[in-house]
């Protein structure tokens, strides 16, 4: 627990160690290039141009957003290469989309439905170039996504006959790996995702669609090996700072480069620990089945599994008789969180470390940036 670096750093604070991040940056680029395929990490994990940046400097194709707001953000700090792989729905969203379009190279959304074509169509009336889209295929997660050949059908049709919207290939995402009870049934769930995914690409190729771009992804699956030949991209985030659920995915905590710094606040009885980072410096999110399993709210870095049992909105509780005796009142400890992605964007900055010395603080630029 004694850290000098800690005596400088007030609690709570997001840190990331610098080394463990390029080289979860490094090794994630050279799986995507050993199986020939583009890299397009979901900025929705780090929420920083700054990692952004790093990600493209060592391979990366472009990045992947989940909403216009962190599309605008980007495309101010330069990046070039967005797709936002979420459906966007309202006139007022796809104004801010044609506003953003001249500030990047190559910008494309996802698509799910007719109500979208229909928008899109009317305000890119006046574009002299399509907007590109991709159509997302639903491949176990139930959430969005084209589900019935015959819906997918209907909709490269009806948006074939636009001529200010063209298709541009498909995606989908294996969340649904995350429940998986293990390695095993985890690149089976990926697999048959991504057969699916190729056979909604064969359907559309077969009605005359140029499928450019065959994306998928999720953390746990592919770095566990998961891979189908056709694939043309992967599109993941968590890989870049790790958290419980995705180190415990591939049963190695080493990986995990984003901490939350805490000072132990109270000692109420011979087991409880308390901290000072609640719900408001952590998420409260506990996955309680599969490989993502995080058996609390967090968990100590380099401790025995010793988790966080309980979140109150500026209090965190851990309930453990060994860890209780070996800390004391104001010492300050490293929290791997359960979900490291909405955790980042309840800080204004982080914290690059290397070497127990601050390397530089960082804004988090699209935190809240959700619309």
């Amino acid at each position: 627990m004694n850290n000098k670096l800690y005596d400088i750093i007030d609690t709570p604070s997001l840190i990331i160690d610098e080394r463990i991040v390029l080289d979860n940056i490094k090794s994630t680029q050279a799986l995507a290039d050993s199986k020939g395929v583009s890299l397009r990490p979901h900025i929705k994990t780090h929420r920083m141009p700054y990692f952004a940046k790093l990600q493209m400097k060592y391979g990366a194709t472009g990045i992947a957003c989940a909403k216009i707001g962190e599309a605008e953000v980007m495309a101010k700090y330069g990046i070039q290469d967005i797709f936002i792989a979420n459906e966007i729905v309202g006139v007022l969203k796809y104004e801010r989309l044609k506003a953003l379009r001249p500030l990047v190279k190559k910008l494309r959304i996802g698509i799910d439905n007719t109500a979208q074509v229909d928008q899109i169509e009317q305000v890119f009336s006046t574009e002299k170039e399509p907007l590109e889209v991709l159509i997302e295929y639903e491949v176990g997660e139930n959430r969005s996504g084209i589900i019935e050949d015959t819906d997918l059908i209907h909709l490269v049709k009806y948006t074939m006959k636009k001529k200010h919207v063209i298709i541009k290939g498909i995606f989908s995402h294996e969340g649904h790996t995350y429940k998986a009870a293990n390695r095993t049934e985890c690149l089976s769930l990926a697999e048959n995702a991504y057969l699916r995914t190729l056979h909604a690409a064969k359907l559309m190729r077969d009605m005359g669609v140029e499928v450019e771009t065959i994306s998928v992804g999720a953390t746990p699956s592919i770095l566990n090996g998961a891979f189908t030949e056709g694939i043309t991209e992967l599109r993941i985030g968590t890989y870049i700072f790790f958290d419980v659920g995705q180190a415990s995915a591939i049963e190695d905590f080493s990986h995990c480069a984003a901490t939350v710094l805490a000072t132990v606040i109270s000692k109420p009885n011979k087991e409880r620990v308390v901290i000072d980072a609640g719900a408001k410096a952590l998420v409260s999110q506990n996955r309680d089945i599969g490989i993502c399993a995080t058996n609390g709210f967090g968990r100590i870095k380099n401790s025995k599994n010793v988790t966080i049992a309980a979140l109150f909105d500026e209090h965190g509780v851990i309930i453990n008789r060994a860890f209780n005796e070996q800390v004391k009142i104001g010492d300050k400890v490293e929290v791997i969180p359960s979900h490291i992605c909405p955790t980042v964007n309840l800080y204004d900055k982080a914290i690059l470390v290397k070497n127990n010395r601050i390397v530089e603080e960082i804004d988090v630029a699209c935190r809240g940036k959700s619309q």
